[in-house]
């Protein structure tokens, strides 16, 4: 198995990207896209636990607002073969000293990269 092939880790870490800027420009429509439309993704956040992909995307249509700006500490990406890579990004919210951790499993599926499993949570400060 090819363990970080630099080209598809520069795929995935475009789409990292990606999902940052539909988050935080509430881009429900990229947001629900970026996921698996399947009963199967998980989404675990700082005080929820999603499953399925319609439940994700309530979720984001319930919130109000987008995320605000983050400051994007450091984003590893490592891919497993041509289409499974891990995401993961260390960031901190405007105003906070706790520091966020976003975690993300990518497949590469027939309608394209897809995030299968994310889990967001955060550090105390200090």
């Amino acid at each position: 198995m090819d363990v970080n092939d630099q080209t598809i880790v520069a795929e995935v870490r475009a789409l990292v990207d990606r999902y940052d800027s539909a988050l935080v420009g509430n881009d429900l429509k990229a947001l629900e896209e970026l996921f698996w439309r399947s009963e199967l993704t998980i989404r675990y956040g700082a005080g929820e636990r999603l499953y399925g992909a319609d439940a994700i995307a309530a979720f984001r249509a319930a919130r109000p607002g987008g995320q605000r700006p983050r400051e994007i500490l450091r984003t590893e990406v490592t891919s497993f073969g041509a289409d499974v890579a891990t995401a993961h990004v260390e960031f901190l919210l405007p105003g906070s000293r706790a520091i966020g951790l976003q975690s993300q499993t990518w497949v590469r599926l027939d309608e394209g990269w897809r995030i299968v499993a994310a889990h967001v949570s955060y550090l105390a400060a200090g």
